[in-house]
């Protein structure tokens, strides 16, 4: 088992020791995407491809005082399925979503490069207030999974963890409650998530539920409330029920407990960086850290 990852810095520590990775920044014409690549590159995490119009890039580049290879395409579309090429012919090892929608970028990758049975997304998210990486999934692709489609999300985000030094991670299936109401349809999904674990359906983790978000974080809290758990207190891992209470729940961590966040996209042959223009630079650098981190993890020879 590698050496286990507890802060965002060493994360980052950690990607900058190993050779830049050759990143293809699909639709990369606009300015937040390119100081971003740029300071990536700068840092030594990554060798930037900018895929897109040319006459839009070539300025910006001059503006920023640097120099990559660009491959000049008109359409968002035809940027995506030129990513997706740059990474069969080994001339990427990273894909970074640029200015396009989420949809385009992501559809030949579902189509082309996908491996796992599912494509998700985690979170990493450092507090002053936990005392270790905390991951949230899904919060911005799979909208409403339903339980297969949460085991898939779930087994993603297990991998990762272990990729990043935990072997067993604790994973708290969450819902608003943290007893099984049949009326509750995520409080259903999330004992049947916890069995599965057991019966090792999910591999290589831990899982409880159904939890609250103050029992999976607190155990003072899930013992005032009789529950006995070994996830309670000590959790790794937060499956959200649906995408909205992920996407929630990430925001306001970010916004109010002013948490630090990586994130990438699981389930394709390579990690795919997936970074709104609203994310700050650091969250954009972290996440290009955590891509290249976990790509050198799981392809260097044992």
């Amino acid at each position: 088992m590698a050496q286990r990852i507890e802060h965002l810095d060493d994360l980052i520590a950690e990607a900058g020791s190993l050779p830049p990775a050759p990143t293809a920044v699909v639709d990369a014409g606009e300015r937040h995407v390119l100081e971003a690549a740029h300071q990536a590159a700068q840092k030594g995490l990554i060798e930037p491809l900018l895929i897109g119009q040319r006459e839009v890039i070539a300025p910006l580049l001059q503006e920023l005082g640097a120099d990559y290879p660009i491959v000049d395409v008109v359409t968002p579309e035809d940027a995506a399925a030129q990513g997706v090429l740059a990474v069969q012919e080994g001339r990427a090892k990273l894909l970074m979503k640029g200015h396009l929608h989420t949809a385009e970028f992501l559809h030949p990758i579902l189509k082309q490069l996908r491996r796992a049975p599912r494509l998700s997304h985690v979170f990493a998210a450092e507090l002053d207030r936990y005392p270790k990486l905390l991951f949230i999934t899904d919060a911005a692709i799979n909208i409403t999974p339903d339980l297969e489609a949460k085991a898939q999300i779930l087994q993603n985000a297990v991998d990762l963890a272990r990729l990043l030094g935990n072997e067993r991670p604790k994973v708290a299936a969450l819902s608003a409650i943290e007893v099984v109401n049949p009326a509750v349809a995520s409080t259903v999904d999330a004992a049947c998530l916890a069995k599965m674990a057991e019966r090792g359906q999910i591999r290589h983790a831990l899982v409880d539920g159904p939890l609250a978000f103050d029992n999976a974080i607190s155990a003072e809290s899930a013992r005032i409330k009789g529950i006995d758990s070994a996830v309670a207190g000590d959790v790794d891992i937060l499956l959200a029920p649906d995408l909205v209470s992920g996407n929630i729940l990430y925001k306001d961590l970010e916004y109010l407990a002013g948490a630090r966040f990586a994130g990438i996209v699981l389930g394709a042959s390579v990690p795919v960086v997936l970074t709104s223009r609203a994310d700050p630079e650091t969250v954009r650098l972290a996440s290009l850290a955590l891509a290249r981190v976990a790509h050198h993890r799981e392809t260097a020879p044992t």
